[in-house]
Order: C-alpha cells, then structure tokens, then sequence
C-alpha cells in the first residue's frame, strides 16, 4: 500500500486546510487518462466509492482503484516548488 513520508503528510494537511475541505477530504490519486504512466492530483471532499483511503496522522490520501495496484509499493513524498508543493513518488525503503 501506498506510504506517506512525513513531508507529504504535512503538505496534505495543510493544502486540504487551505482549500477548505471538510475533514473526510484529501487529496486524490488517479492514473491519468491524457497520459499514459501519469498520475493526476485532486483535492475532493470524500472518497470517492471504491478509492483506497490512506489516512495518517489526519492526512488524507485516496487512491483510484488501478492507480491503487500500480502505487502499491512506493512513497509519496513532497518538498517546495515553485509557488507551491510538489509530490514525488519513490519506491518504499
């Protein structure tokens, strides 16, 4: 299952805070359907039906069932960019 570092938890936090979201909110995961081996991010207020829920530490990240197999073993990460936060994923150590 997908992990989250404590950077990434930190940056959930604070952007779903920031956006507004209602406590059942996170940020989302799915494949991308423009393009092939991407990942697309979205701030959604619950989860959506059959999204795997990753919850720690108030952190909410929910993961589209295909993308869910696909990220099984990595770890999301996330550091400063440019006027916001960047997500990195990499393979769990």
């Amino acid at each position: 299952m997908l992990t989250l570092t404590d950077n990434a938890r930190a940056a959930v936090q604070d952007i779903s805070t920031r956006a507004g979201l209602p406590q059942e909110g996170g940020l989302r995961i799915a494949q991308s359907e423009e393009q092939v081996g991407s990942f697309e991010l979205s701030l959604v207020p619950a989860a959506p039906e059959g999204d795997t829920v990753i919850e720690e530490e108030g952190a909410r990240v929910f993961v589209e069932p295909t993308t869910s197999d696909v990220l099984a073993d990595q770890q999301l990460d996330a550091a400063p960019a440019g006027d916001g936060t960047g997500f990195l994923l990499a393979p769990q150590g």
